[in-house]
């Protein structure tokens, strides 16, 4: 018996991965974190499945509903929305899974950070402005920050901000940004990413509060820097006619070429 970690994706049902896919139709039993998982993705669960809904659940329930498939010898997919490196929960649980010697593993999924970014249609790290993303949060009910990771300190950076759970601090985000990134820096703030009912506000470091309304209180990203507008940027060097392609010889023959060119 093993428990399965599954990163379910954004919010979008196709937008989970083959292996995860093929994991949730072995399974036996499904354990789905409700809240943020499109029951759309329990449609690739076995006929007959256990499923649970963990969201009204806290950690020793959960842990109950597992120990009880391993008693019986039967495999668990875990289903957590996004990607299960960040902010997922799951660490707390592999502990548990540790002490009672339950084998597990982990299959990723789409982060919600990387689907906002597609919503938006840009890339985060643009020439000339920012080449680092910095995916962090402000201090909430479940988890306290480290007194080393402030806004303050990122934005000195000047990378790309993409500030998760944080849209009920709104205003703190923007006290603590603006004197680092301008007030007429960019901001972004994607709405449940991939969902039917998905939407993007844009504006500045200035103006982003009035814009928003009282509809957009949870499961949004903030983006916030410089290469947000998608406006401004130098070309890279990779497409530069004078780059030194070491994996793309510039003299060899494009595998096209025959293609392109047929019998002529």
């Amino acid at each position: 018996m093993t428990v399965h970690f599954v990163g379910a994706g954004p919010g979008a049902a196709d937008l989970l991965t083959l292996r995860g896919r093929d994991i949730i139709a072995a399974a036996p039993v499904c354990l789905y974190a409700g809240s943020l998982v499109p029951e759309a993705v329990l449609a690739h669960c076995p006929a007959g499945a256990h499923i649970v809904n963990t969201a009204p659940m806290d950690l020793d329930a959960i842990m109950t509903e597992i120990e009880a498939a391993h008693a019986q010898g039967k495999d668990v997919a875990r289903l957590h929305s996004g990607d299960l490196s960040v902010w997922s929960a799951m660490g707390e649980q592999i502990r548990r899974l540790k002490a009672l010697e339950i084998p597990y593993t982990v299959t990723p999924g789409v982060p919600s950070f990387a689907a906002a970014a597609a919503s938006l249609g840009q890339e985060l790290t643009l020439p000339g402005l920012s080449q680092s993303v910095v995916l962090t949060r402000t201090q909430g009910r479940a988890s306290a920050m480290p007194d080393g990771e402030t806004l303050a300190g990122f934005g000195a950076t000047g990378a790309t901000l993409a500030l998760h759970l944080s849209i009920g601090n709104l205003a703190r985000v923007v006290s603590e940004l603006t004197p680092h990134y301008g007030a007429d820096c960019p901001v972004a703030v994607v709405f449940r990413a991939t969902w039917p009912d998905e939407r993007i506000i844009r504006a500045t470091l200035a103006t982003i509060e009035a814009q928003m309304d009282a509809s957009v209180t949870r499961t949004a990203i903030i983006f916030a820097g410089p290469s947000v507008s998608g406006e401004g940027f130098d070309n890279s060097r990779l497409y530069a006619a004078d780059y030194d392609r070491r994996y793309r010889p510039q003299t060899a023959e494009s595998p096209w070429s025959e293609w392109k060119h047929g019998d002529d």
